[in-house]
């Protein structure tokens, strides 16, 4: 009689702890200041909000001399709130295709050492003050524009954006102009950044299939690109709402709303309104400014959220 002998069990792999997460102090510190970065920025437009609305109460009920001579706060803010987006508009109708052009010229068609220069030369127009585009608008532009006034005057007369009568070139058209060329580097910079980060196989694959490089672009870079263009737009046009002092050296501005785009009666705008009567304002006149500020503050906070819901929402599509 035989006995067979049990196999023995095989062995039990040993069981693997899991890895403890190793925290180190410049983690820690470093975690700890981003946080806290982001919690100022929270508190600090909390504060500027807060600021703008107990400092805007009183400016509800004025009118008359305490409203600038208009019956209510809303009638006297209503036309610096339309010049505010007309100028802003006006400078991305010019801005944007001109920033865009210029962008595929250095991410796609110049010469390496070109791009580099002209990004370079983009780059330095977000550094120039706006004071001095204020002085170049003022003295140098308005003499350079005023001929074309006269002839859109001449030719296109009979549409209401170019009715005259042409007596000055400080218009909406030319403020618009110089806000353009301010915005010009923000969407420019913005834009060759992203038209840069395009897969190169995606275009590769396009001119492999017979695409010309304009195709190419239509089908590679514009559609991949899409939510970054209109976060670039939306910058720009943050930058054209805001701006102050260059608007105020370049518009002579008479307080209406108008289309008129050439003509010496023009709207003014939000930001260079409080920056010429701030100074000389006293009592309820600096709570009316203030309020114009909220406006703004408003305005441009909407800006901004559409823009990111406009970047999110084509990076979800893509």
């Amino acid at each position: 009689m035989t006995t067979t002998q049990a196999e023995p069990a095989p062995p039990v792999p040993p069981t693997e702890e899991a890895p403890q997460r190793v925290t180190r102090a410049g983690d820690s510190i470093f975690r700890g200041l981003a946080t806290g970065a982001g919690l100022m920025i929270m508190l600090a437009l909390a504060g500027v909000a807060i600021f703008l609305v107990l400092q805007s109460i009183p400016a509800i009920g004025a009118s008359g001399d305490q409203a600038y001579g208009a019956d209510n706060i809303v009638v006297y803010i209503w036309p610096l709130l339309f010049g505010t987006i007309l100028a802003a508009v006006i400078a991305l109708i010019i801005a944007t295709p001109l920033a865009i052009g210029v962008a595929l010229v250095i991410s796609h068609y110049a010469p390496r050492r070109i791009a580099r220069l002209l990004g370079y030369l983009i780059d330095l127009l977000a550094a120039v003050p706006s004071v001095v585009y204020g002085l170049w608008g003022r003295e140098t532009l308005q003499g350079w524009v005023f001929p074309i006034y006269d002839w859109l005057h001449d030719t296109l007369g009979f549409l209401p954006f170019f009715a005259g009568p042409v007596t000055t070139g400080r218009t909406i058209l030319t403020a618009g102009v110089v806000l353009a060329v301010m915005a010009l580097p923000i969407i420019t910079a913005l834009c060759r950044e992203v038209f840069l980060q395009t897969p190169v196989m995606h275009q590769e694959a396009a001119l492999a299939l017979g695409a010309t490089r304009w195709e190419m672009i239509r089908m590679a870079v514009f559609p991949y690109s899409r939510s970054g263009i209109t976060s670039a737009v939306m910058l720009g046009l943050g930058r054209a709402l805001g701006e102050t002092m260059a608007v105020a050296m370049v518009l002579s501005a008479a307080g209406v709303v108008t289309f008129n785009l050439i003509s010496s009666q023009n709207p003014s705008t939000i930001a260079a309104n409080i920056a010429l009567n701030y100074a000389n304002a006293s009592g309820t006149k600096t709570n009316v400014l203030i309020a114009g500020g909220l406006v703004l503050f408003v305005v441009t906070f909407a800006v901004n959220f559409l823009g990111r819901w406009l970047a999110a929402r084509g990076q979800v599509k893509a």
